[in-house]
């Protein structure tokens, strides 16, 4: 058994997140918006937001991943699978899937985005590995296929990233015997493949705007089955 480790907690998040710095982050969040409603590039508004509220790099990168304008969000939710019960086949974004439920599962700091999805801020930077949650992510998602019956699944790792090998061997080693069907594959470029699919699982922006249809599984299980009271909530600032 790996050593007891808190994916994705940083200990400045107990103050950057709490009382009145998560509420100078939510009116950030809400002057952010307007801006990319305006036109406005995610990139340039967010620094100049940034630096007008004197933001920390944790904060900002939460409302680059939280906030998105209404365009964005409408385009998502019309090709969110709502009922994804019986689908013969889903394309699993296994690194971005797995390490979100990984830091819930450590009760480190989760954003409910404004298009539903839940991120978070851990982040790759090209090296992974496996910990103590690790198995117990890959048991939900597993439990996920089952209730919604569905017949296969295919994890997409980023061949790049250390361990991702190690992660290939745990996933199947986890569901073999689940009554369905399982691949892993270990690929150079797992997001300009995903962008093709339908039926994909993943919160990344990029994928969700470019793929045929998305699966929001790290919601319902995050929701359902993991208790974790360190969530930002974006999805306030949504008016739709």
């Amino acid at each position: 058994m790996s050593k007891t480790t808190r994916r994705g907690y940083v200990p400045t998040d107990e103050k950057e997140f709490k009382g009145d710095n998560l509420i100078k982050v939510y009116n950030a969040a809400e002057d952010l918006l307007y801006l990319l409603n305006k036109g406005y590039k995610i990139k340039g508004a967010s620094t100049f937001i940034g630096n007008h509220y004197l933001l920390s790099e944790r904060q900002r990168l939460a409302l680059v991943r939280g906030i998105s304008k209404y365009d964005s969000i409408l385009r998502r939710k019309s090709k969110e699978i709502i009922e994804p019960s019986d689908i013969e086949e889903v394309h699993i974004d296994g690194f971005n899937t797995i390490i979100t439920l990984e830091v819930a599962l450590s009760n480190s700091l989760i954003l409910k985005s404004m298009d539903g999805t839940i991120r978070d801020l851990a982040g790759l930077r090209g090296t992974y590995s496996v910990i103590d949650k690790t198995e117990v992510a890959i048991k939900l998602i597993g439990e996920f296929l089952l209730e919604n019956k569905i017949l296969k699944a295919i994890f997409y790792l980023d061949k790049p990233v250390s361990n991702s090998g190690k992660l290939k061997m745990k996933i199947l080693e986890i569901l073999e015997s689940l009554d369905l069907q399982i691949e892993v594959k270990n690929l150079e470029n797992v997001d300009s493949i995903l962008k093709t699919k339908g039926n994909v699982i993943s919160s990344d922006a990029i994928i969700l705007d470019n793929c045929v249809s998305w699966i929001n599984l790290n919601k319902y299980i995050i929701e359902e089955k993991i208790s974790n009271n360190n969530c930002v909530d974006f999805s306030k600032s949504n008016k739709l």
